[in-house]
C-alpha cells in the first residue's frame, strides 16, 4: 500500500505510458551529473518514474539508474522496456516517503511532477527521504505545480493540502494536486539544502480556456552534515 493516488495505477493499467524523456530532465542530468567520473559510477534515482522514459534516456547514456513508483503497472512497463532494450535499471513499487535505498546512495534525484501529487505531510517525509539517499553534494530536480495555476481555482481543498475534484485548467483527470508557493519552497529548502536555481514557468492558453499552466523548477544540493 502506498500514499499515491490510485488514479495513476488506473491510467497505467489501461495503457498510459511515456515514451520520450522530458527536456528538463535531460538538461538537469547533463548539467549536474558529477564531472570527472565514469557515467557507470554515477547513480540517478527518479521518484515517480512512471513507465521509465526519463531513466531510459539516462541508462542509454551510460548512467546507473533506479526508479520508484506507486503504480505496479508503471513499474512493470518500465522493467519490460528496459529488458527489451538490454538496459539495466533497479525498479521498485514503493511509497515516495519510504525510499527502499541506503543512505547516501545517489548523485542525482529527479522528481518530474510526481511529488506534487501527494499531500503536505507525505511530501515533507518524501523530501527528507530524498535528502537521506542523496550523497553530500548530490542534487535534486524538484518540479511541483505552482499556486498561480488555473487548476487550483478549478478544484476544492481536500485533506493534507491537496486540491481535489479539479474540473478545469490543464490538470483534470489526474487526482489530487498539491500546488506550491515560492514562500513554501524557500522554507522547505532552508535546512540541509542549498538552492542552486529556482524558476517558475507559466504558459497562458491564448486559444482555449485552460488558463495558466504554472510549475516550479527547483534545483537544490544536499549540504554536508545533518540539518539542525
Amino acid at each position: 500500500m502506498t500514499n499515491n493516488d490510485p488514479v495513476w495505477e488506473q491510467k497505467y493499467a489501461t495503457g498510459h505510458a511515456e515514451r520520450w524523456p522530458w527536456d528538463m530532465v535531460v538538461s538537469f542530468v547533463f548539467r549536474h551529473a558529477p564531472r570527472g567520473r565514469p557515467r557507470a559510477e554515477v547513480r540517478i534515482l527518479e521518484v515517480g518514474c512512471g513507465s521509465g522514459s526519463n531513466l531510459w534516456f539516462a541508462a542509454h547514456e551510460g548512467f546507473r539508474v533506479a526508479g520508484i513508483d506507486g503504480s505496479a503497472s508503471a513499474i512493470g512497463a518500465a522493467r519490460a522496456r528496459f529488458a527489451a532494450d538490454g538496459l539495466d535499471g533497479d525498479f521498485h513499487v514503493a511509497d515516495f516517503s519510504e525510499l527502499p535505498f541506503a543512505d547516501t546512495t545517489f548523485d542525482l534525484v529527479v522528481d518530474r511532477g510526481a511529488l506534487t501529487c501527494v499531500g503536505t505531510s507525505v511530501l515533507m517525509r518524501a523530501l527528507a527521504e530524498v535528502r537521506r539517499v542523496l550523497k553530500p553534494g548530490g542534487r535534486l530536480l524538484f518540479n511541483p505545480y505552482g499556486d498561480s495555476h488555473s487548476s487550483l481555482d478549478a478544484g476544492r481543498l481536500g485533506a493534507d493540502g491537496l486540491t481535489v475534484d479539479i474540473a478545469g485548467g490543464t490538470l483534470t483527470g489526474v487526482g489530487g494536486i498539491r500546488f506550491t508557493s515560492r514562500r513554501e519552497l524557500l522554507e522547505w529548502f532552508t535546512e540541509g539544502w542549498q538552492v542552486l536555481s529556482l524558476q517558475r514557468l507559466e504558459l497562458t492558453d491564448m486559444h482555449g480556456d485552460a488558463g495558466i499552466h504554472a510549475e516550479w523548477r527547483l534545483i537544490a544540493e544536499r549540504c554536508e552534515g545533518d540539518p539542525r
